[in-house]
């Protein structure tokens, strides 16, 4: 069995950037990111819009654990590669904590971190294996499936982004930052992509060498933070005048 797990895992068509199954997700991601909540909030009864956020949270967590229990079967688990120390994995694991618990300083992180840092991976996705391979699937659930579920629970369960959330979010994303390069320095690893960029591509290839595009990717991060901000701002605006 190992051996089988391992050939799945490492046996795979490469994934295009903008090919066929890249323009597939995105327009998925658009019609259910718009379509779900806005019909869930208007036509479902509260048990019904329970039971759809419960399956979202569900599908969105379970991906890296999956992935973890793939690789230790094939023998391949390396505490380099498959720690949750990029922040989609991260922010994975967090999700049920933050909506299960009724946590608003975690949500509040995972709305600005989801809707920059995941929305933007849903353009530029770093990741080599196409459909229908395990991972294909696994980075739809960590990014896209995660916005989507964060736009659920904003739009069905009124949930408010704020500016102090905005802060918090930034302070925990650099706290994050340090440990990942904490780790990535005890064990010559690349999580968060602070050592090197992604290998298939990704925004980052726009924002300098090593390290200066930490120091642009900050920036910009902060940009996409406020914009989420203002964005939720102008679509309640207008939604209440409607």
């Amino acid at each position: 069995m190992p051996m089988h797990v391992s050939n799945y895992l490492n046996n795979y068509e490469t994934f295009h950037l903008f090919g066929v199954s890249h323009w597939v997700s995105i327009i998925l991601f658009f019609f259910i990111a718009l379509l779900l909540p806005f019909f869930s909030k208007k036509y479902l009864s509260k048990s019904s819009q329970n039971i759809i956020s419960y399956f979202l949270v569900f599908f969105v967590f379970i991906n890296f654990p999956i992935w973890v229990i793939l690789e230790m079967i094939a023998g391949s688990f390396d505490l380099k590669l498959h720690l949750p120390l990029h922040l989609c994995r991260f922010a994975n694991l967090l999700l049920p904590l933050a909506i299960y618990k009724k946590n608003n300083t975690l949500f509040q992180i995972l709305f600005y971190w989801g809707l920059s840092a995941m929305f933007q991976a849903i353009f530029t996705p770093d990741i080599t294996h196409d459909f229908p391979h395990f991972h294909y699937f696994r980075y739809i659930a960590a990014h896209h499936l995660l916005v989507i579920t964060i736009i659920y629970y904003v739009v069905v369960f009124d949930f408010k982004p704020t500016i102090s959330g905005l802060k918090k979010a930034f302070i925990a994303l650099n706290a994050f930052l340090i440990v990942a390069l904490i780790f990535n320095i005890i064990l010559e690893a690349n999580y968060f992509w602070l050592m090197d960029k992604p290998p298939a591509g990704s925004l980052l290839d726009f924002m300098g060498p090593w390290p200066w595009y930490i120091l642009v990717a900050e920036f910009v991060a902060l940009m996409h933070f406020y914009a989420a901000y203002f964005l939720y701002c102008a679509l309640n605006i207008r939604l209440k005048v409607n």
